[in-house]
């Protein structure tokens, strides 16, 4: 079997599967040797998904529109998100650029 990205040799091992920084555990997998792609059997990706909705990681991404306070700009956090990250109304954040369009946020230990 060949990589449809780059054509690489593929082959089956063990994957360990992290979302969110939850470790769901290993799955079996096939990798690409070249550039490392990962493939799932159907069954395997139902069980990944399953592990990730007993986790409270599945579905927390989603999309926002961004608003307005004085002269600030604002985004809003569906509460979801907020509970997983266990942010509280007040609490301090700090906000890097990690490039065009893209930034990170990490809570500041008090």
């Amino acid at each position: 079997m060949k990589c449809i990205h780059c054509k690489g040799q593929i082959e089956g091992k063990k994957v360990r599967v992290v979302e969110l920084g939850v470790d769901l555990g290993e799955f079996d997998a096939y990798v690409c040797q070249s550039c490392g792609e990962e493939y799932y059997a159907g069954d395997v990706v139902r069980e990944i998904q399953r592990k990730e909705k007993e986790a409270g990681v599945w579905g927390l991404s989603s999309t926002t529109k961004i608003g307005e306070s004085g002269n600030a700009l604002m985004i809003r956090l569906t509460k979801r998100l907020a509970e997983f990250m266990k942010l509280k109304k007040g609490q301090e954040v700090q906000i890097e650029p990690q490039g065009p369009g893209q930034f990170l946020v990490k809570v500041v230990e008090s």
